[in-house]
């Protein structure tokens, strides 16, 4: 039997909330929380029996953690996991990595010099459904993948309310359609048919009150010989999500909503389930936080290692100047740009 890992979650707005409640759920962590905010600090702990909070990182990094969950906004995770992995702590970070590379270059030679671990919280990794279609697809039963669709889709404003108000309204604090959602379909894109070599993509603010940042994106791409398209908005009624994989002698779909994928191989055969499963509101996010608790324990690999996240965040900052210079952008130009 391990021991406990003692989780400290840096921010506890919606997704360190969340973060906080799945990794308690486990029952292998004691959970401690920071947070600047006086009132959502006091109603969380209380919410969520937390007995350590702290009112500020240095203070909270005096006291001995294993771990640290930064759940903070997108535009100050690399220094806040700097500031963790200089007090000997792992690092589980919420996506996206960061609004830019800068410092990540610092952290790699830290992570590397101190032997702590870190991954990225791309949630879409702990689907059941969408990891049995990636082990479809590597069996080699359905040939070469050649095509990649994703096309996905809600109404933002029903789900994050306060969107207005928050980190989404700007791009420098992780805002925008491109960094707060599609990059969860790059990330799994990525994930099943290879990493993104070259981009072109478009974006506009069609419809959503009260920010000015894109609700709405199409992106073309090439990942190795797989050309993939990716179309997102945030304002339609239905909630959904699907990723299709043609391949040489088949397809496979991933439909997140109805938590399964299906495949076919024969033109007007019957869809087939390979995978389906019933998931509550919390499932992925307790499957994210034991898979990594795992991680830490050495008995699995990250569900999204930290380079994965470093390669998706070269996505979003290819998409992002894709649009501004109205041209192919190639994502390895921002990793080369590191030191």
């Amino acid at each position: 039997m391990t021991e406990r890992k003692r989780v400290l979650v840096v921010g506890v707005g919606s997704i360190g909330e969340r973060h906080l409640r799945c990794f308690q759920s486990t029952g292998r962590a004691d959970v401690s929380i920071c947070e600047l905010n006086n009132d959502l600090r006091s109603k969380i702990a209380d919410q969520y029996g937390v007995e350590r909070q702290y009112t500020d990182l240095e203070s909270a990094l005096a006291e001995p953690h294993d771990c640290a969950v930064i759940a903070t906004p997108a535009h100050v995770h690399i220094a806040n996991s700097i500031q963790a992995v200089r007090a000997g702590l792992d690092l589980f970070i919420e996506k996206p990595l960061s609004t830019s590379v800068e410092g990540i270059g610092e952290l790699q030679a830290l992570l590397q010099e101190t032997g702590r671990k870190a991954a990225v919280a791309y949630v879409y990794r702990a689907h059941p459904a969408l990891a049995a279609m990636k082990a479809a697809l590597d069996s080699g039963k359905f040939g070469k993948p050649v095509q990649l669709v994703v096309v996905s889709g809600q109404n933002f404003p029903t789900y994050r309310p306060a969107y207005r108000d928050i980190y989404y309204k700007s791009h420098a604090t992780g805002g925008g359609a491109v960094q707060d959602a599609l990059t969860h379909s790059m990330n799994a894109g990525e994930y099943l048919v290879g990493p993104v070599d070259a981009l072109v993509a478009d974006f506009s603010h069609q419809v959503l009150e009260g920010v000015d940042v894109e609700d709405t994106v199409h992106v073309i791409t090439r990942q190795g010989t797989v050309l993939g398209s990716f179309s997102l908005n945030q304002h339609q009624p239905a909630n959904e999500s699907m990723i299709t994989v043609i391949c040489e002698r088949g397809m496979l779909r991933f439909e997140y909503q109805k938590s399964w994928y299906r495949w076919v191989t024969e033109p007007e055969g019957e869809w087939q389930v390979g995978f389906q499963e019933t998931l509550e509101r919390d499932t992925l996010f307790q499957r994210q936080a034991s898979a990594f608790l795992d991680y830490l324990d050495d008995t699995s690999p990250p569900l999204c290692p930290l380079s994965a996240g470093l390669q998706t965040l070269a996505v979003n900052l290819s998409i992002l100047d894709s649009v501004k210079n109205r041209t192919w952008m190639e994502p390895a130009h921002f990793l080369s740009s590191i030191t």
